[in-house]
């Protein structure tokens, strides 16, 4: 039976329901409602007696002040509860944990008293940490004003880590993959840790991560602007100092017929800047043309040349291609590639296997490599027949590089589906080696007999030191997922010409097998299970080309040879029916200049798109690793020391990648594996990664592009970052901005950790980005995941292309909608729209061809390549749009100006022709864009001049006259004022001019007081100047006519005096009718006359001088005849 609840129980249940009354203490912190012991201890504070778990009673006096009873008392009182109670009561106050969290403030800040003569900053008491974290919100220009604040503060913001944080927290990078509300949970719960890491391609040489924000937050702005560049037009003008504005954006037709997909250019490196120019094909049928954006103008080159090849589908209706279906027959789409500077090579995708190349100095082209019927076996050179299988890949050199390194033997690549590699040469004059025609064939290897080679990469950054450190600068892959590389040149055969009547093809043979080609073991083709081995072949197994290292007998060689036929036999059927994987839509990706700090690090990304039926998308990442033989099958003993236990189980494994780059010795690069102690005992792996979606599902890939800036393409000992062991001129010592000693050891102390970036389109419009060069696995035998570092949803139905650098990822969909957005996710929005969708109904049909059986075909909406600029500096690229080429350049001029913030005038000088138009369209996107970037400067304008306005009253006091109408009357006034001071003075030149010119003769009315109205007026006339008139008027020659300091006689009529002769001062003295005079006289009036006095001898002196010269010219001057003027007659 239950019992009845005490008045006690009642009384603590009532108090449950009552608001918290507990007075606010002095100290500040979390006030947490959630405590299991707060409403126990809220009991006590009220006076309520309360008993604990144990049954005794703790409770304390009331109010009253009732003494407190023993326990025994207190145990047996009938007012205390029962342990059924106390027991609810607990439960009840753990149970209280689970409510709702208050919505008040969790921190309660009290205000510190501050004595009246404290005068320093409360912001100054405030630690390091808080600081940094503070200042870390500001914006860049914002972080470099505080830097002038105080010495403290110019510590914290010149220090890398309070611009690490504000770049950490400007570009947020991974953390843009959470959901916002996800996001705020975590905060709330405190389980989110804000990483201050990024991995990013750096934009310049020796950066910092104060060049990095500033420079990257300034250029995103220049792009989202839009502003063309300022370049300089008619050589007359570049003269005058005028520049003219080109436009933004040109748009032209590249005159293809069909959609180009491929584009490329030539930007120029460094110093070497220039105008761009373009090659631009189609491969639907075939043409190429090149043209110049500048201009919009297509050259002639490649209009005239009649070549158009028909595909596969057309010439095999109804046969599937990529050896599906039946399996009897390989095809593929044609394939093309273009360069710049070295034309076009054009692959037929049917059982021919023909390739087409054209120069770009040459209005027609010729057909290279063409398949024989040449064999001889004891050479290693098998039969292919006339039909030697459809080209499905191509590749033509974009720069001199390889072609100078191979001494002209490598400048094309083909990859047929016989799996057949063929290179031929681009043509060499003969002065460092053979001569070569262009086109010829110059090797030939087997690599895969029977299975397609369908992607072929090579490294356009080669060069010697790479060279030298061995580093991989081909790779292939074929259907079956397997990757070959080449880590040497081959060498040209020298073999004699004996009776062969295909020597060429004999030759290229010969020359193939001075070098091996290496098979990445991971991607090795996987067996389908037989379990009761009624196969007809072993599906794990496949011959190949073999080379001269071996040292193959005669015989071997034979053998060899035939069971390579016996291979290139087979279908494509065959190899689905033994073999695991059959896919000839793979892609692939190569980044060459990976390194592990062992001269090593090259990275394979294979991209399995998903397209066909059954299929599954999937990226796995092969990267080239060396390790010491010690460390072969394990982790080394200095790893395994640093290998402590974790609090949370398991080991703390430091990163590998950062301890062998930091432990990496500096050694001379160019040194062999053979003749460097350093690599002798280094053991090649390869470890194996994947890269997965993010949870995406149904995942279908349709374009990849790995990241092109100048800086991402280096490998650490070419660097500058790292050193200045690379020819860059960027990486001069005397250039730098840092010493020796402050140069980073390792990938992890530079901004961004040397990170390149891969990115990938998808079939529903998104676009993801993963770091090819994040942490390997620890050892062979683990296969690690790699996660998206950002996943872009765009409004494109499907991506068609992309281009990517160190600031921006160009996207194109295949509705014609080209955006710009920023890979580090600093907005959650493009940057800049480069092309907008075309209209409606151009998308309506799009949508209902691809439901069709036909498919959409051939689409003049999509974007079909882009091209971007490698120096990421520079807001340049193009993109082709169906058969136009949209190529734009803005400027990023305001990426330069660190301390001035003025802005170029909106308008061209009144009177001037030069101002240009301000927008190359008349349409309403360009007319909306237009407009709002004008209101944008006008607003930011304004503000500027309140700001100046602002700072000259507050330095200057400018603004204490009002208004304009006060300041013009002020100013007038002034005027006025100098007005009649000007006329007051000419008055008295003029008077001071009329004495000089008057008489000499002394009359006595003009001794007693001054003929000169200014010397009464200027009374104040500063006595040191009349002193100093007077006493060099005593050095003159007259000046002893009268005597030293006596004044002239009153004579009435003027007197002249012969040369040399003098009178005796006393009886002038006596004569003088003005002594009395002037005795009388003030001593201040006595000084006015003595200096006018001084004055009329002076005058006298001269005319006498001049009557006297004029009666008995001297003969000659007279030496020492005293100073002054005639001193100098």
């Amino acid at each position: 039976m239950q019992p009845e609840p005490t008045s006690v129980s009642e009384q603590v249940l009532t108090q449950k329901t009552t608001p918290d009354t507990r007075p606010t203490t002095s100290q500040h912190g979390l006030h947490r409602d959630d405590d299991p012991a707060s409403h126990l201890l809220r009991n006590k504070e009220s006076g309520e007696p309360e008993a604990d778990i144990g049954g005794r009673d703790n409770g304390t006096a009331v109010e009253s002040g009732r003494v407190a009873v023993s326990d025994e008392t207190a145990r047996l009182s009938p007012t205390s509860p029962s342990p059924r109670n106390r027991i609810a009561e607990y439960e009840a106050a753990l149970n209280e944990s689970t409510k709702k969290k208050s919505e008040g403030p969790l921190f309660e800040v009290v205000k510190t008293p501050r004595k009246p003569e404290d005068q320093s900053s409360p912001i100054s008491k405030l630690p390091n940490e808080v600081l940094t974290h503070a200042i870390s919100h500001l914006s860049p220009n914002d972080l470099a004003a505080v830097s002038l604040v105080s010495r403290r503060f110019n510590g914290l913001v010149t220090t890398p880590h309070a611009w690490r944080v504000a770049f950490a927290r400007y570009f947020p990078g991974p953390e843009a993959l959470l959901d916002a509300s996800v996001r705020l949970a975590m905060d709330e719960a405190g389980e989110n840790l804000r990483s201050e890491k990024r991995s990013f391609a750096r934009l310049t040489a020796l950066a910092s991560w104060r060049s990095e924000y500033i420079l990257r937050t300034r250029l995103l702005r220049s792009l989202t602007r839009g502003k063309p560049i300022q370049a300089s037009g008619t050589p007359s003008s570049a003269r005058s100092g005028q520049s003219q504005m080109t436009a933004p954006v040109i748009m032209y037709n590249a005159q293809t017929f069909t959609t180009v997909n491929h584009l490329h250019a030539t930007f120029g490196t460094g110093l070497n800047k220039r105008l761009p120019r373009f090659i631009h094909g189609a491969d639907d049928v075939g043409m190429v043309t090149s043209s110049d954006p500048a201009t919009g103008k297509i050259d002639p080159w490649g209009q005239t040349d009649p070549n158009f090849y028909g595909q596969f589908s057309e010439r095999f209706p109804g046969v599937a291609e990529w050896g599906l279906g039946a399996g009897d027959v390989v095809g593929c789409p044609n394939v093309m590639g273009v360069s710049q500077p070295y034309g076009m090579i054009y692959g037929q995708g049917c059982p021919e296997g023909s390739c087409y190349y054209r120069a770009p100095d040459e209005m027609r082209g010729h057909f290279v490599a063409e398949p024989t019927d040449f064999s001889l076996l004891g050479s290693g050179i098998p039969k292919l027949g006339v039909d030697g299988g459809a080209i499905c890949c191509v590749w033509i050199a974009k720069s001199s590089t390889i072609p100078a390194l191979s001494e002209g033997l490598i400048g094309i690549l083909t990859g047929s589906a016989a799996g057949v590699v063929t290179a031929c040469s681009l043509g060499t004059d003969g002065l460092r080696g053979h001569r070569m025609q262009r086109g010829e064939l110059t090797a030939r290897w087997v690599l895969s007999p029977g299975v397609p080679i369908v992607a072929l990469a090579v490294d356009e950054n080669y060069s010697l030191k790479r060279q030298a450190q061995n580093r991989i600068w081909a790779v292939a892959l074929n259907a079956l997922g397997e990757l070959f590389y080449l880590t040497k040149f081959p060498t040209r055969s020298t073999a004699p010409k004996e009776r062969i009547d295909e020597y060429s093809e004999y030759l290229a043979w010969l020359t193939g097998r001075s070098v091996y080609w290496n098979v990445v073991e991971p991607s090795r083709r996987t067996a389908r299970p037989d379990p009761y081995r009624d196969g007809e072949m072993d599906g794990s197994y496949s011959p190949r080309s073999s080379w001269d290292g071996m040292c193959l007998s005669k015989e071997q060689v034979v053998a060899e040879t035939r069971e390579i036929q016996q291979f290139l036999r087979k279908q494509p059927k065959d190899f689905r029916k033994s073999c695991l994987g059959w896919d000839m839509r793979r892609r692939l990706e190569v980044d060459f200049a990976g390194d592990d700090g062992n001269y090593a690090g090259e990275t394979m990304i294979v991209f399995d798109c998903g397209l066909e039926e059954g299929s599954v998308a999937g990226i796995k990442r092969f990267t080239r690793w060396k390790v010491r033989e010690k460390e072969k099958g394990g982790v080394s003993s200095a790893e395994a020391s640093q290998a402590q236990p974790s609090l949370f189980g398991g080991t703390n494994t430091p990163d590998l990648t950062h301890i062998r780059a930091g432990q990496r010795t500096r050694s001379m690069s160019c040194m062999s594996s053979s003749s460097s102690p350093e690599r002798a005992n280094l053991v090649e792996e390869w470890r194996c990664s994947d890269l997965t979606f993010g949870g995406l599902r149904s995942v279908e890939l349709t374009t990849t592009t790995l990241d092109i800036s100048t800086f991402a393409t280096m490998t650490m000992s070419e660097d500058p970052a790292l050193g200045f062991s690379t020819a860059s001129t960027a990486s001069s010592p005397y250039a730098s901005p840092m010493s020796v000693a402050s140069q980073p050891a390792s990938p992890s102390d530079i901004p961004g950790q040397r990170a390149r970036f891969v990115a990938a389109g998808t079939k529903n419009g998104t676009v993801l980005l993963w770091d090819v060069r994040s942490p390997v696995s620890r050892s062979m035998e683990l296969i690690n995941t790699i996660d998206p570092l950002r996943i872009i949803y765009t409004e494109s139905p499907e991506i068609a292309c992309l281009g990517l650098t160190a600031l921006q990822l160009v996207i194109g969909g295949n509705d014609g909608l080209v955006q710009a957005w920023d890979p580090l996710a600093s907005s959650m929005q493009p940057y800049r729209t480069l092309n907008s969708r075309f209209s409606s109904r151009a998308r309506r049909r799009l949508v209902q061809a691809q439901a069709s059986a036909q498919g959409v075909g051939i689409n003049l909406f999509a974007a079909g390549a882009i091209c971007l600029d490698p120096d990421p500096t520079v807001l340049r690229g193009a993109v082709s749009l169906g058969t136009q080429i949209r190529y734009w350049s803005y400027s990023s001029s305001a990426a330069d100006q660190y301390k001035s913030s003025k802005r170029r005038l909106r308008r061209a000088e009144r009177g001037s022709n030069n101002g240009g138009e301000r927008f190359s369209g008349t349409g309403r996107a360009n007319l909306k864009d237009y407009i709002a970037n004008e209101k944008f400067e006008l607003e930011r304008e304004k503000q500027e001049r309140r700001r100046h306005a602002d700072r000259l009253a507050g330095r200057f006091g400018i603004d204490l006259l009002g208004n304009e109408e006060e300041a013009l009357a002020y100013a007038a006034m002034l005027s006025q004022e100098t007005l009649e001071l000007e006329e007051k003075r000419r008055r008295e030149s003029e008077s001071s001019s009329a004495l000089s010119s008057a008489t000499i003769t002394p009359e006595p009315s003009v001794v007693g007081q001054s003929s000169s109205p200014t010397l009464h007026e200027n009374e104040d006339l500063d006595a040191d100047i009349a002193e100093a008139i007077r006493l060099s008027l005593q050095d003159s020659p007259a000046s002893g006519i009268y005597g030293s300091g006596s004044p002239a006689p009153g004579f009435d009529i003027p007197i002249k005096y012969a040369k040399g002769r003098k009178s005796s001062p006393s009886s002038r003295g006596k004569g003088s009718p003005q002594a009395k005079g002037t005795a009388v006289g003030s001593s201040k009036q006595n000084e006015m006359d003595d200096l006018e006095f001084a004055l009329q001898l002076s005058l006298a002196e001269e005319q006498s001088r001049k009557e006297t010269e004029d009666e008995f010219p001297p003969l000659s001057p007279s030496p020492g005849s005293g100073k002054g003027k005639g001193r100098m007659l």
